[in-house]
C-alpha cells in the first residue's frame, strides 16, 4: 500500500532560478534562503520517496486565463519545462507515474472533485524550482505527479477547498495497492503582492503564525476566506492555499522537522517546512 511519508513546502519565485544557475548560494543575499535545504536534502536521502506529488500554481506555461483550471492533475509519462522568459534554463524532462496518477484522478472524481486530467503537461517555475532545490541532482529526482491548483484567474478555491482537496489525495495515496513512499510538496508563498498599490507588501506577523497554524491546527488557515488570505498576505500570497492542500495530505499526525523564514527574497516572504507523517520511523535531520 502507498503511504505518505511526509510533507514539503517551500517558495518558488523564479530568481532562485537565476541564483542556482549563477552559483550564488553562498552570496550573503542568498545565503540564509539555501542554508534552509540541506536538512531536507539529508531526510530526503535517507526515506528515499518513489514519487513526489507536487502542488504548484502555474504562471501561464501551461495554461492561461483563457483557459484556467482550477484543479489540473498530470497523467503524462514525462513532463517538459520550457522557456518561460524569466532566464532560468530550461529544465531536462520530469519522469511521471502515470498509473499512480489515474488512481488519484479517478479517486479525486469520486471524491467529488472535478478535476483536469492532462495526458501532456508543461511545467513552470513552481514546479521546477523546488524540485532543483530538493534534488540538486536530476538524474536522483523521484517520479513525479504535478498538480496545479488556480491562484491567477479569480474566482480561484477557497483555502478550506484546498485543505479538502489535499485531504482527498492523502486518501487517494492510501487506497493506491503498490508500495510506494510518496512525498508532498506544496509550492508558493508565503505573504507577496507583486503588482498594484501595495507592491512589496509583506506581513511577517502573518507568516509565522501561518507556519506555526499549518502543524498543529490547519482547519484555522483553512477558516479564511479567500478574501481574508489576500488582505493579510498579499495577491500572490494567496499561493498558501498550496501549502494547506499538501497539510491535507498528511493522513496522521504530523511532527516539525525544520522549518526557516527570511525575508526578503525577491520581495517575497520566503518560509521552508519539512513535516513528517508521526506513523512514519522519524528519521534524524540535523
Amino acid at each position: 500500500m502507498a503511504r505518505v511519508i511526509g510533507g514539503i513546502a517551500t517558495t518558488h519565485v523564479p530568481s532562485i532560478g537565476n541564483a542556482l544557475e549563477k552559483g550564488l548560494q553562498s552570496d550573503p543575499y542568498w545565503k540564509p534562503f539555501f542554508d534552509a535545504f540541506p536538512p531536507l536534502r539529508r531526510w530526503l536521502d535517507l526515506t528515499k520517496p518513489d514519487v513526489a506529488i507536487v502542488l504548484y500554481n502555474d504562471h501561464g506555461l501551461n495554461f492561461f486565463l483563457d483557459a484556467m483550471p482550477t484543479f489540473a492533475v498530470g497523467a503524462a509519462a514525462e513532463y517538459r519545462n520550457e522557456d518561460e522568459g524569466w532566464g532560468i534554463p530550461t529544465s531536462p524532462p520530469f519522469s511521471g507515474d502515470p498509473s499512480l496518477s489515474w488512481h488519484l484522478i479517478d479517486s479525486l472524481m469520486r471524491d467529488e472533485f472535478d478535476i483536469c486530467s492532462c495526458q501532456e503537461m508543461l511545467v513552470d517555475h513552481a514546479f521546477t524550482i523546488p524540485m532543483q532545490l530538493l534534488w540538486p541532482e536530476h538524474a536522483a529526482m523521484p517520479r513525479t505527479i504535478p498538480i496545479s491548483i488556480n491562484t491567477v484567474q479569480h474566482p480561484i478555491p477557497t483555502p478550506s477547498r484546498c485543505y479538502r482537496f489535499g485531504q482527498a489525495i492523502g486518501r487517494a495515496i492510501a487506497s493506491y495497492p503498490e508500495d510506494l513512499r510518496v512525498v508532498v510538496i506544496g509550492t508558493g508563498g508565503l505573504s507577496h503582492q507583486l503588482d498594484g498599490t501595495r507592491a512589496g507588501f509583506i506581513n511577517t506577523s502573518f507568516d509565522r503564525m501561518c507556519l506555526e497554524k499549518i502543524v498543529e491546527a490547519p482547519e484555522d488557515l483553512a477558516s479564511y476566506s479567500t478574501i481574508d488570505l489576500i488582505r493579510e498576505a498579499g495577491a500572490q500570497g494567496a499561493e498558501l492555499i498550496m501549502w494547506l492542500a499538501m497539510r491535507g495530505a498528511l493522513t496522521g499526525t504530523v511532527r516539525e522537522l525544520h522549518t526557516t523564514y527570511h525575508v526578503p527574497i525577491s520581495n517575497t516572504a520566503a518560509g521552508v517546512l519539512l513535516l513528517e507523517n508521526a506513523a512514519q520511523p522519524v528519521a534524524a535531520v540535523r
